[in-house]
């Protein structure tokens, strides 16, 4: 057993002796295993009732051993973190996502909710520093996007991929770099941004304004220049975003899709297909690129390397998107070096041609396993 896992142990032993009711001693708990996990460099803490308690790091769980944490007491640990209305809107809607800090030992992203009947959390743990471009690893193309006026930036991804810390080291650039009014409407708000040559104000949904949508169209008329949407989540938001684009803004935004093609497909499944051929030009004339990104572990488990898909919207991808013809993309990707372009599969061939990952992990991560073997061969 290793040694955090050893003190991972020892504080899940106190958890178990300490009265449910004693909630002091529960949050000074809390408070060591918030620490540890920083300790270890941990991205996530899993609390479950009736399972270890669990850390991610490297993106693997380590888990702890002894005897788990019982229900009333996970309850009587996480409740106090806990504002009346987070509360209540817990109880409403089974589930609570919002951030917390903990003194010197830093921020946090929670989310709250219930499986079999009783309450579990997984906690993120936010840098204090927000990352630039070279620490996580990402092609300087992203950073020349930022140089742009106008148009629609867009993160995909699966949950965890990285794409809220792409996002800040994005808005970071242009808070470095540019004298502009950035607008971030978050849910909820992660890296705190401070004002360096542009003015940031940072939106919460829940806190600040009740929903994405109902932010972004209120935005439009405080003379925004950068506008950061979290997360698209539903058909007005997406409308509103693609509104801000054609009309003179830079925005960012994220979805749940894994690649460009598919991002297409997962905006315009979204409005009814009356309106998807007005929606195909909007398309085509406001967005700028998609980054489509994964974390892939390390060679030896020694951290996690980000694979990227790069579609920029070039005049033949925008003819592309006009046209209907969204299956033809992954071709003009995979030739367009010159444009800042790559496939997911190139970019984890890269990754293993650097030696970063070997090559059953990206073999493991890759969405067209014989185009991954062609590049994996053609770099040898």
């Amino acid at each position: 057993m290793s040694a955090y896992e050893s003190d991972l142990s020892q504080i899940v032993y106190e958890l178990n002796r300490t009265a449910p009711e004693v909630k002091s001693d529960q949050t000074a708990s809390l408070d060591k295993l918030l620490t540890l996990a920083v300790e270890q460099g941990a991205s996530d803490v899993i609390l479950v009732a009736g399972a270890p308690v669990a850390f991610r790091i490297n993106g693997s769980l380590a888990l702890a051993t002894g005897k788990p944490l019982p229900a009333d007491e996970l309850r009587t640990m996480l409740l106090p973190l806990l504002t009346s209305a987070h509360t209540k809107e817990l109880e409403t809607e089974r589930a609570l996502d919002f951030c917390f800090v903990r003194g010197a030992i830093g921020r946090f992203r929670a989310n709250l909710h219930y499986q079999r009947g009783t309450l579990a959390a997984s906690i993120r743990l936010l840098p204090a520093q927000i990352p630039t471009l070279e620490s996580l690893h990402l092609p300087p193309i992203l950073a020349r996007l930022m140089e742009r006026k106008q148009g629609l930036v867009l993160l995909t991804g699966p949950t965890g991929c990285g794409k809220t810390s792409t996002m800040a080291a994005l808005i970071d650039i242009i808070n470095a770099r540019r004298r502009d009014h950035i607008i971030t409407i978050e849910d909820p708000v992660e890296y705190q941004h401070a004002n360096r040559n542009s003015i940031v104000e940072q939106i919460e949904v829940g806190y600040d304004t009740p929903t994405f949508a109902q932010a972004v169209r209120a935005v439009l008329r405080q003379n925004p220049d950068v506008i950061l949407i979290g997360e698209m989540r539903d058909t007005e938001t997406m409308a509103a975003a693609l509104t801000a684009a054609e009309t003179g803004h830079l925005v960012l935004s994220s979805l749940h899709t894994n690649d460009a093609a598919q991002t297409m497909s997962r905006i315009l499944d979204s409005f009814s297909a009356g309106n998807q051929a007005q929606l195909r030009q909007q398309l085509s004339l406001a967005l700028l690129a998609v980054i489509a990104q994964q974390l892939v572990p390390a060679i030896g488990n020694a951290g996690l390397y980000p694979a990227v898909e790069i579609m920029i919207a070039t005049t033949a991808i925008r003819n592309l998107i006009r046209t209907g013809q969204d299956h033809q993309m992954r071709s003009l990707i995979s030739t367009g070096k010159a444009e800042g372009m790559m496939t997911m599969d190139q970019s984890l061939a890269e990754l293993v041609q650097l030696r970063r990952i070997d090559r059953d992990t990206a073999l493991a991560h890759c969405f067209h396993p014989d185009e991954l073997r062609s590049h994996l061969t053609r770099t040898i």
